[in-house]
């Protein structure tokens, strides 16, 4: 297990072990395994795994999962298991990214090439750090999409952002709407994107909260906002069967956290 001191990227280091024993053991909308031989499909250099587990590896292929409304592509890029996630409207093939962070032509070929791809219309960063926007400029130029942060977070972006969002406000993706939860302390500008689908909430959570704790702060002041930021905008407004997204390594449910957020606010980190 990696010391927190190693952990420069501010998730947790348990983000990619807890999965398979939170996630998907508590999860009701699991996706069935798919036959070995209809499990991929090819999209420029990425394939594209439609069982989906909440699990990528750093260079592997990209998972997605169906629901009604939207499909979601998550691929880890970078060096340091950045996620990248592309949301596709199913009634309008519009899409939107979350977090450019890195591997500016793998992100490209997951949105794809052909005449049927999705049109990038917004791209999301969910915080000011580094390893969250190192392709976003590359991204930004080649589709041209509006680019989207909070303000207290945008100035340090590499390039302006076209818009920016506080805490309640809503971000459409074809005829799907997101709404932006701003959960402050990893950064000051840090934000979530929530999706309540028919059959239960998916939200993206960038670095402020990973399977085993929130994102890493810089400060006893910060951790306390954060901690209590995600216990009063997260956990006491969403369900258990709520999927979360984070900004590296795997994916959980809120039901397979809650029971630790005593254990965490006890701990400082």
């Amino acid at each position: 297990m990696l010391s927190r001191s190693a952990d420069r990227t501010g998730h947790h280091p348990r983000a990619r072990s807890h999965h398979t024993t939170a996630a998907t053991k508590n999860s009701t909308f699991h996706e069935p395994a798919v036959p070995e031989h209809r499990r991929c499909t090819r999209v420029a250099k990425v394939n594209v795994l439609h069982s989906y587990t909440g699990h990528t590896d750093p260079g592997g292929p990209a998972a997605r999962r169906s629901l009604d409304a939207l499909t979601i592509t998550k691929l880890s890029v970078g060096p340091m298991d950045n996620n990248a996630y592309l949301l596709v409207c199913t009634k309008t093939g519009e899409a939107l990214l979350i977090d450019a962070a890195n591997d500016p032509e793998r992100l490209m070929d997951m949105i794809g090439h052909g005449a049927d791809r999705p049109h990038l219309h917004t791209l999301v960063t969910t915080h000011r750090h580094r390893d969250h926007w190192q392709a976003l400029a590359a991204v930004a130029g080649m589709c041209e999409p509006t680019t989207i942060a909070h303000p207290l977070d945008a100035p340090e972006l590499p390039i302006p952002t076209g818009r920016l969002v506080n805490h309640g406000d809503r971000i459409t993706v074809g005829q799907v709407e997101l709404e932006v939860i701003h959960l402050r302390g990893h950064t000051p500008g840090s934000i979530a994107l929530l999706y309540r689908d028919a059959t239960a909430p998916h939200l993206f959570t960038g670095d402020s909260l990973f399977p085993g704790g929130v994102g890493r702060t810089g400060s006893p002041e910060d951790f306390r906002q954060l901690i209590d930021d995600v216990e009063q905008r997260v956990f006491d407004l969403l369900p258990d069967e709520t999927w979360f997204y984070p900004g590296h390594g795997d994916d959980s449910t809120l039901g397979a956290e809650r029971p630790h957020l005593a254990e965490w606010r006890e701990r400082g980190w």
